[in-house]
């Protein structure tokens, strides 16, 4: 069992799911990927998540995500944890995927629902039950029901409550009412649960309904400022809280430039080579920002006062 999830030890604080830098199509921007380590670990973030949604990873070729992997547990260097998104639609190539994080020293796998064919409940509920024991690592369950078509039901989640290498549950669904039921099975069935939320703005109203905190993408351009408002909700710091989600709620409006749903990471990307971090270069299909688009989240990042 991995260092992290020890007896009593839930996973708390902001993880942010890290861009994949790249500095042309299947090549990793390695100089790119460690000023990105190096800046949200400054900013004191909790964990780092690799291969989910912002980091691209359905378009990232195995080879690709495994020399992620390497990398990155290797920059982090024992920090803090590193959680692998070991999604695929095969699921051979999950388990092996899983097993190339273990060997690199990740410290938890993190799984969402097999896309493009969805699965039933009953479905779901075997498959996680054959998979967990093939994956050598602590496994969080991600919902993300946006883009998998499937959500983790709340009675499935009861069902493999029992699996103990299951740790906590990511919910992106931007649901409270799912999440805060989330929280309270947590509370009936297994206490050692991480209950960790996805869009990035709901964060005080996570918190409320007992979350532990976010993976959220902004933190990749602005770690502190999540830092600050999870530390100001588990103090009860208002002031914190309110002066940083008022920059967070600010930040969301680089999400609404571009008119295609890939703007979500096209905005995070643009905002990390704007602050010299990074190339903003997405996966295919994907395009980079152009020059006005450029300047819409400059704009935000300049009122901010982060550029």
């Amino acid at each position: 069992m991995s260092r992290l999830f020890t007896a009593g030890n839930r996973l708390q604080g902001i993880v942010p799911p890290l861009i994949t830098p790249l500095s042309a199509r299947d090549e990793l921007d390695q100089e790119g990927l460690e000023r990105l380590i190096e800046h949200v670990i400054d900013g004191g973030v909790s964990g780092i998540f690799i291969l989910g949604t912002t980091g691209e990873a359905p378009s990232l070729s195995y080879r690709l995500r495994r020399e992620l992997i390497s990398a990155t547990t290797k920059l982090v260097a024992n920090r803090v944890p590193v959680l692998v998104g070991v999604t695929d639609t095969a699921f051979v190539e999950s388990v092996s995927l899983a097993r190339h994080a273990a060997d690199s020293g990740a410290d938890a796998a993190v799984l969402t629902t097999p896309y493009y064919f969805p699965a039933g409940q009953t479905e779901l509920t075997a498959y996680v039950q054959n998979i967990a024991p093939e994956i050598p690592l602590p496994l969080m369950l991600y919902n993300m029901p946006g883009l998998t078509k499937v959500w983790f039901e709340i009675e499935t989640l009861k069902t493999l409550s029992d699996i103990q290498s299951i740790v906590g549950v990511k919910d992106s669904s931007g649901d409270l009412d799912y999440f805060r039921r989330l929280c309270d099975l947590r509370n009936e069935v297994r206490e050692d649960w991480s209950i960790l939320l996805g869009p990035e703005a709901m964060l005080p109203e996570a918190h409320q309904l007992g979350g532990d905190g976010g993976v959220s993408g902004g933190a990749n351009v602005m770690p502190r400022c999540f830092v600050d408002c999870y530390e100001g909700l588990t103090t009860n710091d208002s002031a914190k809280t309110e002066v940083s989600i008022a920059k967070i709620r600010r930040f969301q409006d680089i999400y609404d430039v571009g008119k295609y749903a890939s703007r979500h990471i096209k905005a995070t990307k643009c905002a990390a080579s704007l602050l010299g971090i990074c190339s903003d270069l997405p996966a295919d299909p994907f395009h980079r920002f152009f020059e006005p688009e450029r300047e819409k989240v400059a704009a935000v990042l300049r009122d901010l006062g982060i550029l």
